[in-house]
């Protein structure tokens, strides 16, 4: 097999589950334990970090993992979902998987995983945890795919665990409260093995609080000892829509100052200062662990979390004139932080690129956005599960949101960024993971090709 074939058999043969959506969701991760057996454990022989949460677990993942490898540690980075390319999800040091490592292992593997009916996911977890234990990585970041508990990544054992924070997304499989949500978050609490959770509330607390309790597991709060503190002259300044996206910061550990240092984070959307919280609590315990860094290897890899990692659709800035930025925020609370972050940038209007998939209640994130000063694009992503754009329009238009409707994303962004003034208006492409990937791949295409 080529490997353009073997990506059509993955795509093809495997449920999917951010192609298909729930036909490809398995409530138990006995499929993931059978593969894992029949694979030698690769689970067993790599150190782990386990990353958990509604919002910031890919942030907090990939930056982790930036952290580490400028400590000089030999990382691997699992995450999901890709953007472009499949490789994306599985990294070493950076370095996204070769083409032939997947090949070869599809080739090998192929007709046990089909014997055992096993998902995409599952057959790409498999495929990361034996990638890495063979090329022997020091650590890795896993990032967990939905919720936790059944999550085909919750077969290992790490040095910490981590849950960014609660929020309502995937209600359908995780439950329609949070306490049920947290619930099967902390099902990534393992006995005696230190878990933190970045944001704390006071639905969520007693639920992590008894399950780490029954695992004799050491739990932080973040929030209860860290807080972010932007520095005045970050971007947003209201001075200029070309200015640097760069968030620079300092860190408070119980009100005090953690040290004179002030970093500098390319991701720079607001809510990034929870998410840099938690990062901040599993990095002192690090050391209890036997991982050890230095305040020079944080600084170097919060800096160049983007350049180390290939990190996009964090608020990233995607074009200067004019200004258009891609977010991946998806469900309420996620767009609750961008919006807020909206509030920084001194645009004079906004064209808003907006399309979701259809398990989304787009109907209230509708209602979040803003009114005012905005025209809007709605499209659809390229992927199966993607809401059809004549259906965002019909509940658009009951909102008196009126704007064109795209079936291309593409068609979408031209058509944005053609009406906006390149001075002084602001494109913002947002909704999906899968809105984002399709913006991604535009620009690439446009900046390969050097014109529309």
């Amino acid at each position: 097999m080529t490997y353009e074939q073997t990506l059509e058999y993955l795509y093809n043969s495997l449920p999917m589950y951010h192609r298909i959506g729930a036909a490809a969701y398995k409530a138990d991760i006995a499929n993931t334990v059978s593969l894992m057996e029949h694979l030698g454990n690769p689970e067993r022989r790599f150190r782990s970090i386990h990353v958990a949460g509604t919002n910031g677990k890919g942030s907090v993942s990939h930056t982790l993992a930036s952290i580490l490898m400028q400590a000089g540690y030999k990382v691997g980075l699992y995450t999901s979902p890709h953007l472009v390319d499949f490789r994306e999800r599985i990294r070493i040091n950076g370095q996204m998987i070769p083409q032939a490592r997947v090949t070869d292992f599809v080739q090998q593997h192929k007709d046990y995983m089909q014997s055992l009916g096993l998902s995409f996911f599952e057959m790409t977890v498999g495929l990361a945890f034996d990638y890495f234990a063979t090329e022997r990585v020091d650590i890795a970041v896993i990032e967990v795919g939905m919720g936790g508990r059944l999550d085909s990544t919750n077969v290992i054992t790490p040095l910490i665990s981590v849950i960014t924070n609660i929020g309502f997304d995937h209600t359908q499989f995780l439950g329609d409260t949070l306490p049920k949500i947290a619930a099967e978050k902390a099902g990534i609490i393992k006995p005696g093995i230190p878990i933190v959770i970045g944001e704390s509330h006071p639905q969520t607390r007693p639920v992590f609080e008894q399950k780490a309790a029954e695992c004799q597991a050491p739990i932080y709060f973040a929030d209860d000892h860290y807080r972010i503190e932007p520095l005045a002259d970050n971007v947003g300044q209201k001075d200029s829509l070309s200015s640097n996206t760069e968030l620079r910061f300092r860190v408070l550990n119980n009100q005090q100052p953690l040290s004179k240092t002030q970093y500098t984070c390319p991701l720079s959307g607001s809510y990034q200062l929870k998410n840099l919280a938690t990062l901040f609590q599993v990095l002192q315990l690090l050391p209890q662990v036997g991982i050890q860094i230095s305040e020079r290897d944080t600084v170097n890899g919060i800096d160049r979390v983007i350049a180390d990692t290939g990190l996009h659709g964090r608020w990233e800035k995607m074009d200067l004139c004019p200004l258009t930025i891609c977010e991946t925020a998806h469900n309420a609370d996620g767009v609750a932080a961008m919006l807020q972050k909206l509030t920084e940038i001194p645009y004079r209007h906004l064209h808003l690129v907006y399309g979701c998939v259809n398990d989304k209640d787009f109907h209230s994130i509708l209602r979040m956005l803003p009114h005012e000063r905005t025209t809007y694009y709605y499209t659809q992503p390229s992927v199966p599960r993607a809401l059809p754009v004549e259906h965002l329009v019909q509940a658009a238009d009951r909102l008196e949101m009126h704007g064109e409707a795209f079936t291309h994303v593409a068609d979408a962004i031209l058509a944005a960024r053609r009406a906006a003034d390149p001075q002084n208006d602001m494109v913002l492409v947002t909704g999906s993971i899968f809105l984002v990937a399709d913006a991604v791949e535009y620009y690439t295409s446009r900046y390969n090709t050097k014109g529309e």
